[in-house]
């Protein structure tokens, strides 16, 4: 995802350009709208490195004028082509959207990431997100109970947002996750009445979301994919971070903040060194300083409101 505004600078640079792309299983069905593109290669992994094997197979037979090589893989290395850009480990250490802009030698202006959605995507999320008031949008899951910000705090925080006083009171709730997120997004749910919910977990892909993001006034999530796709989206974007480095992984954009709690990353990795303890490292965030931080990015983005009835 960090990554996807190369796709947007090579077809800028050359609008004739034809694109495969491999990508996994999760990420794939964000660049099947591509413009330019050949092939959509859904590389999934399996036991002894099989699947690299699998991708040689599939593309060795063709020249390629351009190989982008995110992984530093030695496939890139191996295949015909005019040109390979590739990943180079013990490189500084910088967001990874500057580091991916390294390849293509666009750091000093780096693309910021980029999905692509149709009209008939763009039609259903006007259609999934039609009515009166802003849109709160809420990600409350993470892949890893670390990153995970206790579920009732969301709730907490939008009943502080749109309830009586909120600075979105009378707005509505986006509720947003995969089909393993259910169990989260219920527990959001009852935050707001049935007639203000926009409850798409599990209802929608991820490019649909990409587009339905593009109405919300404000998302708030942990650090994960749909952190970064709201972002993408020009939501105005409040990343929570705890156990994640936000020097490289904050959402990227001028209406993209982060807020975590006193501890600092470094502190959490020390007590966490390889960051794999089935222990939730959120719980020094407060609901107060999330909902501080919320209507500070709505005031300072209030210009860029968006009506959707």
């Amino acid at each position: 995802m960090l990554s996807s505004g190369l796709i947007k600078a090579l077809i800028d640079e050359i609008p004739t350009a034809r694109f495969t792309i491999v990508a996994s299983p999760l990420t794939a069905p964000l660049f099947a709208r591509v413009p330019g593109l050949d092939q959509l290669i859904v590389m999934e992994k399996r036991p002894f490195g099989a699947h690299w094997y699998t991708l040689w197979e599939t593309v060795r037979h063709r020249r390629w004028g351009l190989i982008v090589d995110l992984r530093g893989s030695r496939i890139s290395g191996m295949l015909m082509r005019r040109r390979r850009a590739v990943h180079r480990s013990g490189g500084p250490v910088v967001h990874k959207v500057v580091e991916a802009a390294g390849l293509l030698k666009l750091e000093a202006s780096p693309p910021p990431p980029t999905l692509y959605a149709d009209e008939a995507i763009e039609a259903e999320a006007v259609a999934l997100t039609r009515g009166d008031g802003p849109i709160l949008a809420i990600g409350p899951a993470t892949h890893w109970v670390g990153k995970t910000w206790p579920v009732e705090r969301y709730a907490q925080v939008a009943r502080a947002l749109l309830g009586p006083g909120g600075v979105l009171h009378g707005g509505r709730l986006m509720i947003l996750g995969g089909p393993e997120d259910r169990a989260v997004g219920a527990a959001v749910r009852g935050a707001v009445p049935k007639d203000k919910l926009i409850e798409l977990v599990d209802k929608i892909d991820l490019l649909t979301a990409f587009a339905a993001l593009k109405w919300a006034r404000l998302y708030v999530g942990g650090d994960s994919g749909l952190m970064h796709i709201a972002a993408a989206a020009g939501a105005p974007t409040l990343g929570l971070f705890g156990p994640s480095n936000e020097a490289l992984y904050a959402p990227w954009g001028p209406k993209a903040r982060v807020v975590r709690g006193p501890r600092g990353f470094e502190d959490i990795r020390s007590r966490d060194p390889h960051l794999n303890h089935a222990v939730c490292h959120m719980m020094d965030l407060s609901v107060s300083r999330v909902v501080a931080a919320a209507k500070e990015l709505i005031a300072e983005t209030a210009s860029g409101e968006r009506a959707n009835a």
